[in-house]
């Protein structure tokens, strides 16, 4: 989660929110979250689990088509 804020920080094109399932069972049904961390990029589920620093950047930019 700490990375996803830190390029919130570094680009105004991303937004970071970390949100607790258990407290918002409909957004996570929403989003089809069944483990966590999930990310989510343009309302649509991106991936679960933890990945390196290197892979979430580039898995960020793939999803984003830059």
């Amino acid at each position: 989660m700490l990375l996803a804020y830190r390029c919130a920080l570094a680009s105004s094109q991303v937004t970071a929110r970390g949100i607790e399932a258990s407290e918002f069972p409909t957004l996570a049904d929403r989003h089809g979250v069944h483990a966590v961390p999930a990310v989510v990029v343009d309302d649509e589920t991106g991936w679960s689990g933890n990945v390196p620093e290197r892979m979430f950047v580039d898995r960020l930019l793939a999803s984003v088509g830059a």
